[in-house]
């Protein structure tokens, strides 16, 4: 009977990966293409470089982390988002599941132009940081699950590497203060939470310079 029931959540677990595999094979980055350039654009770019750092680098990201946030802004079933952001929610409103798909898809496969660390004076904090975290203080090493050179792990970690140290910052910051709450099991509020400002703007410039 168990060898039965282990079988059967067997076959369940392969079927669901293979569910998964095949929704995601679905994805098409032409129409996502078609999407970033009408609704994305103004603020993400079209091929997902911003022009601003208050909206994130798209481009080169994890295609399911994108994905992820993108759901994550609507609204289900009457119930607030997950991630709550205003004009986030307008835009992500008008999208079906497959638009979501598409665009994460398009976005993915651009290229990236990435920042670079400015800040000479704390790339030895944001380093230390990045690469052990910090023990006495509980802080783990960020390399730990967004990659040695900041390029993320799908769906839950995204890229890091590049990006505007800027929103780094702000998405930090917004962790620590629980205004942004859809990080699994509160992974990113506990780390941020005991970060200061100094640390904080020290890991976001470095990352920025990662490639």
């Amino acid at each position: 009977m168990i060898r039965s029931a282990a079988m059967a959540i067997l076959l369940a677990t392969s079927f669901a990966t293979h569910a998964s595999e095949e929704a995601h094979a679905k994805a098409d980055p032409a129409k996502g293409k078609v999407v970033a350039e009408t609704i994305c654009v103004a603020c993400h770019g079209a091929d997902g470089n911003s022009m601003s750092s208050a909206n994130p680098h798209l481009a080169g990201q994890v295609e399911q982390y994108i994905f992820k946030q993108l759901s994550n802004f609507k609204s289900v079933d009457g119930k607030p988002a997950a991630r709550n952001n205003a004009i986030m929610a307008g835009m992500a409103a008008a999208l079906s599941e497959e638009d979501m798909r598409n665009v994460a898809a398009w976005f993915s496969s651009q290229k990236l132009k990435p920042e670079a660390a400015k800040d000479e004076s704390k790339i030895a904090l944001g380093k230390t940081l990045w690469r052990q975290g910090d023990f006495k203080k509980g802080i783990p090493a960020c390399a730990g699950c967004h990659g040695p050179a900041g390029a993320g792990l799908p769906a839950q970690y995204p890229r890091l590497a590049g990006q505007f140290a800027d929103y780094t910052e702000a998405q930090l910051k917004a962790f620590r203060a629980e205004e942004r709450a859809n990080d699994p099991e509160k992974m990113m509020r506990m780390i941020a939470a005991k970060l200061s400002d100094v640390e904080i703007k020290a890991v976001a410039d470095y990352a920025a310079g990662l490639r």
